[in-house]
C-alpha cells in the first residue's frame, strides 16, 4: 500500500518521468528515490538558498532574507544541573511595510518555539495590534548529567520575494533565577514577555510572589507556571496553564511547594495589548475588519520579590487567638451569672414588693385618657380602688387601673402576700385548665366592642404598657416564636446552596488557576487545603460564637421568667416590660447565620455572590427594631409574617440595584419614590398605633384632617413624642434618597444598609431619650454595655472603610488597595472589623436584653408607651 502510494505520487511528478516499465514494487521506491535527490538538488540550487551560520551570544547580526534565502542560525551553550541561565532571543525589523512576515522557528532539544515578525497580537473584539520588535526568552530544558552542551537553532524564512532587512541578536539572561527576598527590576511589553525561574529554599514550603509597578497602565498580566516547554508567555495563551491575575499596580500569588512537583516554577509577566481587562478605555473600533492598529509604547517597569509566607505556627497561632478571644466572653458571662444568682438568692431570701410607685419620678397623667401634660401631683387611691387593683391582678400581666395608689409598706406586703397565697391553691388546677384550652392570637377580636376598645386606648394621648400588653401571655408568645422558627426555615434553606456554589466557586479557581475570579486580599491571604483565603474565614468565627452565646443568655433568661411565672412571682405577672423571647432567639440565629453566610462569601468574594454577606446584616437590623418597638408595644408589635416579607422585599432590591443601579436614572428614582412612600406608610402606621385604613377614603381623610387641624384651626399634633422621632426619622430618609438620587452609589448594597442602620441609630437613640425623659434609669451592667459597644463600633468601622478589596471595580484595580496583614501576621485589617463587629453586634444585643431590667419592680401601669 505504501510502495503503491509513493507510485502514485511519484507519476505525478514533472522531474523525471517514470519509465514504463518501472512497475509498484522495490524498483518503483528506489527510482522515487532517485528522483527526488535529483529534483530536490536541482530544486535547491535554482530556487532556494539555505545557509547555515555558527552564531554566538551578545552579537548583534544585520542580516536580509527573501523567499528563496533562508537562514539558520546555529548556538550552543553549556548547562549545568546546579545552575540555570536563561537565554533570550530579540528581533527588529527594519521596513515599515512587509509583504509577507518573516518566519523565526527556534529549535531545543525538547521544544520548538516559532514566531512571525511582524508579531500580531489580537485584542478585544479581534482588534490587531502589529509589533515589529519582539523579544522571546527560551524555556530551559532540565539535565540530568553534572555539565552538558545543548545546540538549538534558530531559523529564518520569509515567503516575500523582496529582501527585507532583520536584526538578531542572542543573548544571556542575567538573574535569571529570582533569590529570595530580593527585589529584581525589568521591563515588558506585549511583544517582549519576561518570565524567570524560582526554586523552593530548605525548609520553605510556601511563598508569595509580589510584582510591582509605579503606574496602573498598560494593563499586565501575572502567572505562575511549572517548569516545562513551552511556556505561555504571550497575551493570547498566558492563561492556557498555572495560575494568573491582571494587575495595574499590584499584583501578588500565594504559591506552595506541593502544587510543584520540581520545587520550582516559572513567574512570567506579560503586557496585555489593551487596558480594558483593568479597567482602562475601551478604544476605538478599526474601520476595516481586517485594519492593523497602531499599538504605541506599551512598554512597562516592574518589580518582581518572592517571600516566604508564614509557616505552621502563625496558624496555629492565629486560630488559638481567635478562640481565645471569644471564649473570655462565655467566662465573662459565666462570671457575670454567678454574681446574679448570687444577688436574685438575696432577694429571694428577702423578698420585696412591687414598686407600685410611678417611675421613679413620681409623675403620670392625672388621667389616663388625659390631653395634657404630665401631671406634677399624685392622688392616692381610696380602698375600693385598691380592691379593684388587687382584684385586677387575676390578668395574665396584671392591669392595675391607670391611677396612681400608694400603700404603707407593711399592708402593701401582707396584700400580696395573701394574693401569691391564693393563687397558689388553684395553680394546678387552672394550669390545667389553661393547657387544655385553645388559645388563639384572635381571641379578643371575637368581641363586638373590640374595635372601639382598641381606639379608646390607643388614641390616648399617654399610653402605659398596659394597655398595649392586654392580650394573653400565651397567644403572644406563640405570635413570637414564629419569628425563631421562621428565620431557622429560612437559614437553612439559605445556607445548603449558599454553601454548595461557594464550594463549586472554589474548585473552579483552584483547576483554572484564574485569580481573577475572586477578590481577595492577595497579600494576607493564607491558605489551608482547597481554601485560598483561611484567615477571612476563621475571623468569622466570632459571629456563631457569641450568636450562641446569647443564645444561651436568653435561654437562661426565658427559663429563669417561666419559673417565676409557675411560682406566680408578682413581679414576673405584672410587673415590667413583658418578657416574649421569640425575637431575641430569632436575633441569635441571624447573628451565627451572618458569620457562617460570611464565612461562605469569602471562600470566594465577587461580585455574583455579595448577598451572602448582606442578607442577614438587613435581617439583623430589622429584627433589632422590631424588638424596641416590641417592648412597649407588645400586642401591635409586627407579625413574622409581615417582618420577613418586608425583608424580602430589601433584599429584593439590593439585589435590583447591584444589577441595574450603576449609573440608571431610571432605577434610582423608581427606588426614591418607594423609598419615600414607604416611609410615610411606616410614619403613618406608627402615629396612628395602627388605627388607620389604607382605602380608596385614604385621599379624603387626609384632605379633612389638613382642613380641620392646619386651615380651620392651627393646632399642633396631638401626640408630640411620636411626632418628634417622625418628624426626624423622615428627614434622615429623604435625605438619604436625595443623596442616592444624586450621587448613585456604585455600592448600592452598603447604601441600602446604611439606611437600615441609620433608621436603626435614630429609633435607639429616641428610645434612650425617651426613657430618660420618662424618669426611668438604666442600670450599671446596660450602661457598661452601651459604652464599651459605642467604642467597639467606633474601632470597627475604621476598620471597615480600610477598604482591602471591592468587586465593584476590575479585579485588578481591587488589587491596588491589598494590603499586608497587621495582627500576628495572619489576620488584615478585614478580619479586625470580623472580630470587632462580631463583639459590638453581641454587645448591641446585651443592650437591647437588659436596657429595661430598672422596670423588673415598677406596674406596667406606671411604665409609659413611647
Amino acid at each position: 500500500m505504501v510502495l503503491r502510494s509513493y507510485w502514485k505520487c511519484r507519476l505525478k511528478s514533472s522531474c523525471f518521468p517514470a519509465p514504463r516499465w518501472i512497475r509498484p514494487g522495490l524498483a518503483a521506491l528506489f527510482w522515487f528515490c532517485v528522483t527526488q535527490l535529483v529534483c530536490g538538488a536541482g530544486a535547491l540550487g535554482e530556487n532556494k538558498f539555505v545557509r547555515q551560520k555558527n552564531a554566538e551570544f551578545d552579537v548583534t547580526y544585520n542580516d536580509t532574507v527573501k523567499s528563496n534565502n533562508q537562514t539558520i542560525y546555529a548556538f550552543n551553550h553549556t548547562i549545568s544541573r546546579n545552575k540555570t541561565e536563561g537565554v533570550r532571543v530579540t528581533v527588529d525589523v527594519m521596513q515599515q511595510h512587509l509583504e509577507s512576515p518573516i518566519l523565526f522557528v527556534i529549535r531545543q532539544k525538547q521544544a520548538v518555539m516559532s514566531f512571525q515578525v511582524p508579531l500580531i497580537l489580537r485584542g478585544l473584539y479581534q482588534r490587531k495590534y502589529p509589533y515589529k520588535h519582539v523579544g522571546r526568552t527560551l524555556c530551559q530544558p532540565p539535565t540530568r548529567a553534572a555539565s552538558e552542551t545543548q545546540y538549538f537553532f534558530v531559523d529564518v524564512s520569509t515567503l516575500s520575494s523582496q529582501e527585507t532587512n532583520f536584526q538578531l541578536r542572542v543573548s544571556r539572561v542575567e538573574s535569571f533565577t529570582l533569590q529570595t527576598d530580593r527585589k529584581f527590576s525589568f521591563a515588558a511589553s506585549p511583544s517582549q514577555p519576561q518570565f524567570f525561574k524560582y526554586v523552593f529554599p530548605d525548609g520553605v514550603d510556601t511563598v508569595i510572589v509580589k510584582v510591582n509597578s509605579d503606574v496602573n497602565f498598560p494593563c499586565s498580566v501575572m502567572s505562575v507556571q511549572d517548569i516545562q516547554c513551552p511556556v505561555y508567555d504571550l497575551d493570547n495563551n498566558v492563561a492556557f496553564i498555572g495560575m494568573y491575575q491582571t494587575m495595574t499596580k499590584k499584583g501578588a500569588i500565594t504559591v506552595q511547594r506541593k502544587d510543584f512537583p520540581s520545587n520550582s516554577f516559572y513567574v512570567v509577566v506579560v503586557v496585555k495589548t489593551e487596558d480594558e481587562a483593568c479597567g482602562g478605555p475601551l478604544r476605538f473600533y478599526p474601520l476595516q475588519p481586517d485594519e492593523l492598529i497602531d499599538a504605541g509604547n506599551r512598554t512597562k517597569d516592574l518589580d518582581v520579590v518572592v517571600s516566604p509566607a508564614i509557616n505552621s505556627e502563625k496558624y496555629v497561632i492565629g486560630m488559638l487567638f481567635c478562640l481565645g478571644i471569644f471564649l473570655s466572653f462565655y467566662v465573662l458571662t459565666l462570671l457575670v451569672a454567678c454574681v446574679e444568682n448570687k444577688r436574685m438568692k438575696r432577694r429571694e431570701m428577702f423578698p420585696n414588693p412591687p414598686d407600685t410607685s410611678p417611675a421613679e419620678t413620681g409623675k403620670t397623667p392625672a388621667s389616663p385618657y388625659e390631653y395634657g401634660s404630665f401631671a406634677d401631683n399624685g392622688s392616692t387611691l381610696s380602698s375600693e380602688a385598691i380592691t379593684d387593683s388587687a382584684t385586677s391582678t387575676d390578668n395574665n400581666y396584671g392591669y392595675l387601673g391607670q391611677e396612681p395608689f400608694k400603700r404603707r409598706p407593711f399592708l402593701n406586703h401582707l396584700h400580696h402576700l395573701a394574693i401569691r397565697i391564693e393563687r397558689s391553691l388553684d395553680s394546678v388546677a387552672r394550669s390545667r385548665q389553661e393547657s387544655l384550652s385553645s388559645v388563639e392570637e384572635d381571641d379578643y377580636d371575637t368581641l363586638e366592642d373590640i374595635d372601639s376598645d382598641k381606639n379608646i386606648v390607643r388614641t390616648k394621648k399617654y399610653l402605659c404598657v398596659s394597655d398595649l400588653a392586654r392580650k394573653d401571655k400565651r397567644i403572644l408568645s406563640k405570635k413570637y416564636q414564629i419569628y425563631f422558627w421562621n428565620i431557622a426555615t429560612i437559614a437553612v434553606f439559605y445556607a445548603l446552596p449558599v454553601i454548595q456554589l461557594v464550594i463549586t466557586y472554589q474548585t473552579v479557581v483552584n483547576v483554572t488557576g484564574n485569580q481573577d475570579i475572586c477578590y481577595y486580599n492577595f497579600l494576607c491571604a493564607h491558605p489551608l487545603g482547597a481554601l485560598s483565603a483561611f484567615n477571612n474565614i476563621l475571623s468569622n468565627l466570632g459571629y456563631v460564637m457569641l450568636g450562641l452565646l446569647f443564645l444561651l443568655i436568653v435561654f437562661k433568661r426565658d427559663v429563669t421568667h417561666s419559673r417565676a411565672l409557675l411560682r406566680n412571682d408578682l413581679n414576673a405577672l405584672e410587673c415590667g416590660i413583658p418578657k416574649h423571647f421569640g425575637v431575641y432567639y430569632a436575633m441569635g440565629t441571624a447573628l451565627m447565620m451572618e458569620g457562617l453566610l460570611s464565612a461562605c462569601y469569602h471562600v470566594c468574594p465577587n461580585y455574583t455572590n455579595f448577598q451572602f454577606d448582606t442578607s442577614f446584616m438587613y435581617m439583623i437590623a430589622g429584627l433589632c427594631m422590631l424588638k424596641l418597638y416590641q417592648k412597649r408595644h407588645p400586642d401591635i408589635n409586627a407579625s413574622a409574617y409581615t417582618a420577613y416579607a418586608c425583608l424580602a422585599a430589601v433584599i429584593f432590591f439590593s439585589v435590583l440595584g447591584v444589577v441595574f443601579g450603576r449609573g440608571n436614572m431610571v432605577f434610582w428614582i423608581v427606588f426614591s419614590v418607594i423609598h419615600i412612600l414607604a416611609t410615610l406608610l411606616l410614619s403613618t402606621q406608627l402615629y396612628y398605633m395602627g388605627r388607620w385604613r389604607l382605602d380608596a377614603g385614604i385621599m379624603r381623610r387626609i384632605v379633612y384632617v389638613i382642613y380641620t387641624d392646619c386651615i380651620r384651626q392651627c393646632s399642633g399634633p396631638m401626640y408630640i413624642d411620636r411626632m418628634v422621632l417622625l418628624v426626624m426619622g423622615n428627614i434622615v430618609n429623604w435625605s438619604l434618597a436625595a443623596y442616592g438620587l444624586i450621587e448613585r452609589p456604585n455600592d448600592f448594597a452598603s447604601y441600602l444598609l446604611a439606611i437600615a442602620i441609620c433608621n436603626l441609630l435614630l429609633y435607639f437613640a429616641f428610645y434612650i431619650i425617651m426613657k430618660l425623659r420618662s424618669g426611668e434609669r438604666i442600670k450599671c451592667l446596660p450602661v457598661v454595655c452601651i459604652l464599651f459597644t459605642a467604642v467597639v463600633w467606633g474601632f470597627a468601622l475604621y476598620f471597615f472603610f480600610q477598604g482591602l478589596s471591592t468587586w465593584q471595580k476590575t479585579p485588578a484595580e481591587s488589587r491596588e488597595h491589598n494590603r499586608d496583614c497587621i495582627l500576628l501576621s495572619f489576620f488584615d485589617d478585614h478580619d479586625i472589623w470580623h472580630f470587632l463587629s462580631s463583639i459590638a453586634m453581641f454587645g448591641s444585643f446585651l443592650v437591647l436584653l437588659t436596657m429595661d431590667d430598672d422596670l423588673d419592680t415598677v406596674q406596667r401601669d406606671k411604665i409609659y408607651v413611647f
